[in-house]
């Protein structure tokens, strides 16, 4: 049976994201990122894409998850995230779960909190995809 790849070692955009994954199935994803100012736009607060990047990511491997024992995996076919304050620097905590399991496709909603608010929230649909052989 084949398992997800070992996310730590994935290459430099998740490690640029700060993002860390602390519970992953095909039905919840959980983690964090730390946020400074190597995410910032030239006006400093957080770009929106490092949002939008974290939501398809936990997204992604959530869904990845659930299809992982069919030798597939997830690719998002579209993400919506709201951007909905400015966070601050430091801990952004993840929450990924799905709205939609079938059998070609997904749909996860993803919320991005810094301390006890909402600082975006997405949805994210994914399309089912047969794994390659590497």
């Amino acid at each position: 049976m084949r398992s997800l790849p070992d996310l730590e070692n994935t290459g430099a955009f998740l490690r640029t994201l700060g993002l860390t994954l602390t519970e992953v199935t095909g039905h919840r994803v959980l983690g964090y990122a730390e946020l400074g100012p190597e995410h910032d736009t030239p006006w400093g607060v957080v770009h929106g894409g490092v949002y939008t990047a974290i939501v398809e990511t936990a997204a992604s491997v959530g869904a990845s998850a659930h299809v992982l024992d069919r030798d597939q995996f997830a690719v998002g076919v579209n993400n919506n995230t709201d951007f909905l304050r400015a966070a601050p620097h430091g801990r952004l905590d993840v929450v990924a779960e799905p709205i939609h399991q079938g059998r070609v496709q997904q749909l996860w909603h993803v919320t991005l909190t810094a301390g006890n608010r909402t600082v975006a929230r997405g949805t994210v649909r994914l399309h089912h995809v047969p794994l390659r052989d590497t």
